[in-house]
C-alpha cells in the first residue's frame, strides 16, 4: 500500500508586477522526513514556505494550486482554520532568532504564551511542557534562565528557544527557513544535529530551506535543487552528490570546497 505523504504541492506563485515566481513547483514530504531546499537567494524558497503556511497574503502575493498536508487541501482553508495549525501542525523556525523573539518579555513568558495558543491546560501542565521541551533542546529550565529577556541569550541559545516553540506542541511539519545563517560554525554544527535528532524522536517532517548546500547535505534524507522558481532536481542527498543530473546542480557542487562524505549523513 502506498503512503500518503505528510506534504504534497504543486503550487504557482505570482506577486503585484511578478508573474511566475513559483512556476508549477512540485515537492512532497514524507513523515519524519528531512527535506533540504536549496538553491541561490532569490530563486523563491522563502516564498514557498510562506505559500505553505498560507501567508502569502502579507507579501501582496497569489498562489495557485494545491497543498496537501495529512491529506487535508490547504488551499480552501479559512483563516480561521489555518490559524489553528500554524504554530500546533505546522511550524517555522527564521533565520534571525534575536529578532524573531520578543524583546520585551521574558523566555519563560513567550514559551507559555506559545503554549496558551493551542493548549488550555493548568499552569502545571503548561509548567511541565515548557520543562520538557527545553530539556529537548539542550537548554536549561530552571527559573534564572526563565527569567531572561532575549538580548540577555546567545545567538545559539535564542535559536534553540525559537526551536524548543517551534515544537512545543510537535507539530508534524517545521518548515526551517535558513535557521543556521546568523550562527558561528560550531553553533551551526551543534543546530543542525539538533534538528536531526528532534526529527527522528517525534517523527517530524522537515522542509530544511537553505542556500549552503554543505549543511542542507548534513541532515537531508534528500535534496531538492530550486532555481528560478523550478525545483531542477529532487534525489536522496548521496545520490545527487554522486552523480547530480541538472547542469546547476553539478554547478552548485563543484563550487564546494569540500564534497561531503555521507556515512553520517541522516
Amino acid at each position: 500500500m502506498e503512503i500518503m505523504p505528510l506534504l504534497c504541492l504543486r503550487i504557482s506563485v505570482d506577486y503585484p508586477g511578478k508573474v511566475g515566481v513559483i512556476r508549477d513547483l512540485c515537492l512532497d514530504i514524507q513523515k519524519g522526513e528531512v527535506l533540504g531546499l536549496v538553491g541561490q537567494s532569490g530563486c523563491g524558497k522563502s516564498t514557498l514556505a510562506l505559500a505553505i503556511l498560507r501567508l502569502l497574503y502579507l507579501k501582496r502575493a497569489r498562489a495557485q494550486g494545491s497543498i496537501r498536508f495529512n491529506g487535508r487541501e490547504l488551499m480552501s482553508l479559512k483563516e480561521s482554520e489555518m490559524r489553528a495549525l500554524r504554530g500546533k501542525q505546522i511550524a517555522l523556525v527564521l533565520q534571525s532568532p534575536l529578532s524573531s523573539l520578543n524583546p520585551a518579555l521574558r523566555v519563560g513568558s513567550q514559551l507559555e504564551e506559545a503554549w496558551r495558543v493551542h493548549t488550555k491546560t493548568s499552569r502545571e501542565e503548561c509548567a511541565q511542557a515548557i520543562r520538557e521541551i527545553l530539556q529537548d533542546v539542550s537548554l536549561p529550565a530552571d527559573k534564572p534562565f526563565l527569567q531572561k529577556y532575549p538580548a540577555e541569550l546567545s545567538v545559539g541559545q535564542a535559536q534553540r528557544v525559537l526551536i524548543g516553540m517551534a515544537i512545543l506542541h510537535r507539530p508534524s511539519l517545521l518548515i526551517a527557513d535558513e535557521p543556521t545563517s546568523a550562527l558561528d560554525i560550531i553553533t551551526q554544527a551543534e543546530i543542525l544535529k539538533l534538528f536531526s535528532t528532534l526529527s527522528k524522536k517525534f517523527a517530524i517532517g522537515i522542509l530544511y530551506i537553505s542556500h549552503d548546500l554543505l549543511s542542507v547535505a548534513t541532515i537531508s534524507h534528500r535534496v531538492a535543487v530550486m532555481d528560478q522558481g523550478e525545483i531542477i532536481e529532487c534525489r536522496q542527498t548521496s545520490q545527487l552528490f554522486k552523480d547530480p543530473e541538472h547542469p546547476y546542480t553539478r554547478r552548485l557542487i563543484a563550487s564546494l570546497p569540500v564534497i561531503p562524505r555521507f556515512e553520517t549523513i541522516a
